[in-house]
């Protein structure tokens, strides 16, 4: 089996600020960006470009799953700072500016795709397993509930960012972020009328 070696420090920083330019650069501009123009913002030659990224695609590729990548491998970093639930809503609002950034390269990604790629592949479970990882802190501190489906939690917060993810709407989309984990709180039995634990108490008609 060939052994892939990994990045000279250097050669990776080149690649890390590549990403990171190449993320803005087809979010705000689109996928005809020109490849010069990510080099030389990023500070590079054009030939550090191509040695790390052959083509467009493979670079629209790699940043998204790099963004992806930085969302997922942020959650042990929130869960060592803060208490779980708190961790979760930090989270999320990562998880939302991961959404806008998807739905920026959404043209670019469509270039890969339409050129053979699959961009996305393992993006959901990705997500999921750290959603689950996040979950099951907040269960094991007692501060949210045993019975959530870490996939209804990603689709409330994709929901959220598709009806407020404009820049002009992170308010809002804070609120309905915050209502989203208040009801994933863990309610003592004695607050719940139907005593099953993990489940909030119901709402009384009037």
């Amino acid at each position: 089996m060939t052994q892939i070696r990994p990045l000279r420090a250097d050669a990776q920083r080149n690649r890390d600020q590549l990403l990171k330019v190449a993320v803005g650069a087809f979010s705000q501009k689109g996928p005809d960006v020109t490849l010069e123009s990510i080099a030389s913002d990023a500070g590079v030659g054009i030939g550090t470009l191509y040695r790390h990224f052959p083509t467009r695609e493979a670079l629209i590729e790699a940043a998204y799953r790099n963004e992806l990548a930085r969302l997922c491998a942020g959650v042990p970093e929130v869960l060592e700072t803060m208490p779980a639930d708190v961790a979760l809503r930090t989270w999320m609002d990562r998880f939302i500016d991961y959404l806008a950034t998807k739905r920026g390269m959404a043209e670019a990604l469509r270039m890969v795709i339409a050129s053979g790629g699959n961009p996305y592949a393992k993006s959901r479970e990705s997500l999921l397993e750290a959603i689950s990882s996040l979950l099951k802190a907040g269960s094991d501190q007692g501060a949210l509930r045993r019975d959530i489906d870490p996939a209804d939690v990603m689709i409330g917060i994709s929901g959220i960012s598709l009806v407020a993810g404009a820049p002009e709407q992170r308010e809002q989309a804070g609120r309905l972020l915050d209502l989203l984990v208040d009801g994933l709180r863990y309610r003592p039995p004695e607050n719940n009328p139907r005593g099953t634990p993990g489940r909030p108490r119901a709402v009384r008609q009037r």
